[in-house]
């Protein structure tokens, strides 16, 4: 059996920590709740989640203290802030104390799961990871070797060689954040004349093309795109 990711989630909203934390045990993860700073910490020791998401504002000792007094006691865990507080002091003053990443709150909740995978494969040291995706299906979509058509059931997709690059490129991480940098190297290889921003008209088609599958090309602001399943 696949082991399930463990988060952390401190954080002191109620409603914001029910929300989280039944959104992301429908997606596969193992959630764990606490809201008062100094109790977190302790539980934080305790359990040796596999990522922390850390709210600043929290009774207690706040956010910011109980990162420091992680870190000053050797817990590695990967930590993601989120927050109400989404000034560049503040992203700084967070990343400094040694978070590994930063979202402002209100922030949309695909954005948030592919941010705490990628956090969680850096820590693997981009391994194999427990977590990840069959290599030959995703969705209902499915491919054959390296060159082949993709197919959604016995039906191959239409595609234009642009589009499929950019969609085998993300089936290679499905349900994870690939960057623009990356798709944009599989869609246009070697092509500097062309402008960076080309891929987005490429995404912009792909979506298109996926509306009649169970995939949905996702747009993650400040990473890229991630391809998510219908449920």
């Amino acid at each position: 059996m696949v082991a399930r990711m463990k988060v952390l989630l401190i954080e002191d909203d109620a409603t914001m920590q029910a929300t989280l934390a039944r959104t992301l045990n429908r997606r596969g993860m193992q959630v764990v709740c606490w809201g008062e700073g100094q109790r977190a910490l302790e539980r934080w020791e305790a359990c040796m989640p596999d990522v922390v998401l850390l709210d600043l504002s929290l009774p207690g000792l706040d956010g910011l203290e109980v990162l420091a007094h992680a870190r000053a006691a050797g817990l590695t865990t990967p930590v993601m802030i989120l927050t109400a507080r989404g000034t560049i002091g503040d992203r700084v003053i967070g990343l400094n104390t040694g978070a590994d990443d930063y979202l402002p709150k209100p922030f949309d909740l695909d954005e948030l799961e592919a941010r705490i995978r990628a956090m969680a494969r850096r820590a693997a040291g981009s391994g194999p990871a427990a977590f990840a995706a069959p290599s030959n299906g995703f969705g209902g979509l499915r491919w054959e070797g390296d060159e082949g058509a993709i197919y959604h059931g016995d039906e191959a997709l239409e595609l234009t060689p642009r589009e499929t690059a950019l969609l085998r490129a993300l089936l290679q991480r499905p349900g994870h954040a690939v960057t623009k940098e990356r798709l944009f190297e599989a869609v246009f290889p070697g092509e500097h004349e062309v402008q960076f921003e080309a891929v987005e008209v490429v995404a912009y088609r792909l979506r298109k093309r996926l509306q009649p599958t169970e995939v949905q090309l996702v747009t993650l602001r400040g990473l890229g795109y991630l391809l998510k399943a219908d449920s």
